[in-house]
């Protein structure tokens, strides 16, 4: 039972380094100028949304810090 599980494990790392050695020898696809600055633009214009919705969401929780805030000072008045 020992060796059927070694052999299994040697065929395995042979089948892993064929794998391996074939995908380093595949060429670098050719990279198309205009996909590439479409996809450049498109990045950018993410990044400024995202930036924009996280202003927001941080806006709105200083808002909320606020009421709280001024809830509690008002409780301890009392």
């Amino acid at each position: 039972m020992m060796r059927s599980m070694a052999g299994r494990w040697a065929v395995a790392l042979i089948a892993c380094a064929v794998m391996g050695a074939a995908q380093a020898k595949l060429p670098v696809p050719p990279v198309d100028q205009a996909k590439a600055e479409e996809a450049k633009a498109k990045e950018a214009a993410t990044a400024k949304l995202e930036a924009e919705q996280l202003g927001q969401a941080q806006d709105r929780a200083v808002e909320n810090y606020k009421k709280q805030k001024d809830k509690a000072a008002a409780t301890e008045k009392k």
